[in-house]
């Protein structure tokens, strides 16, 4: 491989060893796992940390648990570029989302330092914690922590698989949870001046195109009901006619036909929308083939970049609960809904990655990400922020994601001159 933005051979074979690395640190089966504020999450930074240090590359923790990787800018009194993405995954998924972000700042921190290039202003790597929703049910945790918008009732969210709360999870790893209860970011949001962050795409359309670079223009946003519980009344599945059930089971089926039903009209009407409802089950203790389901238990999320349309399709749904209950004896119990506002990207950035792209013949598009990503909440902040997206071969959170290091290196050179140019 030749040099790709100044990037040679070395720095390739440095984020490839990297990235093997991390996936021996948290394999799982075919896999890999890192819990949000588990111990292999904790384990990949302090690995990433002392990466960073031999390369005299500063590194400190927040109060939140995340990892910062400092290089110093000629004028320190600047607020600082900081790139990064997060360090968990979700259950058996694969090793490059989230981790991609910070091996792609880590290597141009660490090619700053070796060949004496040092930025403008300073320039830091952040790991973050938590980001994936998979094991507390709300993302973003490290990086709301960081800008002061956890709340009491975000730390008592439950573990998926042990149910203790967040917080204790957060003591665990370290972080001051009473400094993140106060609700005050964790740094002076005037030190950053912008925030870019390299990321897989998370689905096939760079591949599908052909093109191995995205220009994020925009992040989704979603709201998502963890357990929406529909009770009716258990019963003999031969011994009650069907106009006396109160059957959860087809109320939940009817529930969900009227929803696609809805979402088919909304994108006619030239909405931007993906609906999802990941988990369905009965209850565990009464099922079997021979009962009449009298309670379903299952999961309810809406993704858009409108907010708008987020909040006029939950509303449908709600109408939609209100009429099935009315015509089939049952009712729709919704826990608290987990909220996360869209995004859009910086322009100035944006368009300064797509010329940065143009100029040097680089296979790109702009592309709004359907997945939640922690540049949403550096967006919504107020601070500058920007996504490259690299293709990858076979979807996200799955163990066979996949990313050619030629593409990210492609990326890692675009995110190099941006930090370089701000």
């Amino acid at each position: 491989m030749g040099t790709v933005q100044g990037f040679d051979a070395a720095y390739a074979r440095l984020a490839g060893a990297l990235f093997e690395q991390v996936r021996a640190l948290s394999r799982d089966g075919s896999g890999v796992t890192r819990a949000s504020y588990g111990d292999v999450e904790t384990r990949v930074l302090a690995h990433l940390a002392r990466t960073a240090a031999a390369e005299g590359i500063a590194t400190s923790y927040d109060a939140a648990g995340n990892l910062w990787m400092t290089v110093s800018g000629r004028d320190r009194s600047r607020p600082a570029v900081v790139a990064g993405s997060h360090a968990d995954s979700v259950p058996r998924g694969g090793n490059y989302d989230g981790l991609a972000g910070i091996v792609a700042g880590l290597v141009c921190a660490i090619r700053m330092c070796r060949e004496r290039v040092p930025p403008e202003r300073p320039f830091t790597t952040v790991a973050f914690r938590g980001e994936e929703s998979a094991w507390f049910g709300k993302p973003y945790l490290g990086s709301a922590a960081l800008l002061g918008k956890l709340t009491d009732k975000d730390l008592a969210l439950q573990h998926r698989d042990t149910g203790y709360p967040l917080m204790f999870y957060m003591r665990e790893a370290g972080a001051d949870t009473q400094r993140v209860l106060r609700g005050e970011p964790l740094v002076d949001l005037r030190s950053i001046a912008a925030y870019l962050e390299l990321h897989i795409e998370q689905g096939p359309v760079l591949e599908d195109a052909g093109r191995p670079i995205g220009i994020v223009t925009g992040i989704r946003g979603n709201f998502r009901y963890r357990t929406i519980r529909c009770l009716g009344t258990a019963g003999h599945s031969g011994a009650v006619p069907k106009r006396m059930r109160q059957d959860a089971v087809f109320a939940v089926a009817d529930l969900l036909s009227r929803i696609e039903e809805a979402w088919d009209e909304w994108l006619l009407g030239g909405h931007d929308l993906v609906v999802t409802s990941g988990v369905l089950h009965t209850n565990a203790d009464t099922h079997a083939p021979s009962i009449i389901p009298g309670e379903v238990w299952f999961s309810l999320e809406a993704r858009s970049r409108s907010q708008e349309t987020l909040d006029g399709f939950r509303r449908a749904i709600a109408a939609e609960c209100d009429a099935i209950g009315e015509a089939r004896g049952v009712r729709f119990e919704f826990d608290e809904p987990i909220l996360s506002a869209p995004a859009t990207m910086d322009g100035a950035l944006v368009e300064r990655h797509a010329r940065m792209c143009a100029e040097r013949g680089i296979g790109y598009m702009r592309i709004p990400s359907g997945a939640g990503h922690d540049a949403a909440l550096f967006a919504n902040a107020g601070i500058p922020a920007a996504m490259i997206f690299v293709r990858n071969q076979h979807g996200s959170h799955n163990p066979d994601e996949a990313m050619l290091i030629d593409d990210f290196m492609l990326g890692t050179g675009l995110l190099y001159e941006a930090a370089l140019a701000i």
